[in-house]
């Protein structure tokens, strides 16, 4: 007998006998529309998670970076030339081109007279007693035969003519190491600039630990979360 389309026909069930596989709502359908469930929703979020922990390293490195470059000039620039008694210099000339061209960061320290020979970098005041200097190779060292005293002949790498004779009272040192471009920071610290350089090296410092501090506190507040 046929059966009306619009009815479906009834289902039989026999008590105690196994539900048929072919049960429709047993089964489901690959082509159904239906959400996916909780845990499906979920799975991107460890993702995400692992993500924000990977900025986080990233910025608690550079931060650190930036802290030992900072570090690493005020050494060079502050701390070293003072233990020695020496001093930071910026090259302003193209006098010592191409070894030291401008703004290279030459640091000086003092050197005995009889410790300084031909081929050295000697810094010596322009006038006996007055704060201008200069930077420029020994080429010839001379020593009086009246009362001893030694006299320096010095040439800057890139000039044609030598400087006239340097006496004992103009030397201020000898090169003690020399750093490309390091100069203009040493301009900005030692200069006018120091009064806001310093306050920007703080607030760089105070900024990084805030920042660590915030990372930690939040970092727990996570795993706390995830436990939960």
């Amino acid at each position: 007998m046929s059966q009306d389309q619009g009815v479906p026909a009834p289902t039989i069930v026999v008590p105690g006998a196994p539900e048929s596989e072919s049960d429709p709502e047993s089964q489901s359908d690959p082509d159904s529309d239906s959400e996916p469930d909780s845990t499906t929703n979920h799975r991107p979020r460890p993702r995400a998670g692992k993500e924000r922990g990977l900025l986080g390293y990233v910025g608690i490195a550079l931060s650190v970076v930036l802290l030992i470059v900072v570090a690493a000039i005020a050494i060079l620039v502050v701390v070293l030339p003072a233990v020695v008694h020496g001093s930071a210099l910026t090259v302003l000339t193209n006098s010592m081109a191409p070894k030291l061209p401008p703004g290279t960061l030459i640091v000086i320290r003092p050197t005995p007279i009889d410790d300084i020979h031909v081929g050295q970098v000697l810094t010596y005041q322009i006038h006996s007693g007055s704060p201008a200097v200069i930077s420029h190779r020994v080429t010839k060292r001379e020593v009086s035969t009246n009362d001893g005293t030694t006299t320096f002949i010095t040439k800057g790498d890139n000039n044609a003519l030598a400087d006239p004779p340097v006496r004992e009272v103009q030397v201020k040192g000898t090169l003690w190491y020399s750093i490309p471009y390091l100069g203009f920071v040493n301009n900005a610290v030692n200069g006018t600039g120091r009064s806001l350089v310093v306050p920007i090296i703080a607030g760089i410092l105070f900024a990084y630990a805030m920042y660590t501090v915030i990372s930690a506190i939040a970092t727990r507040r996570r795993k706390a979360f995830a436990r939960k």
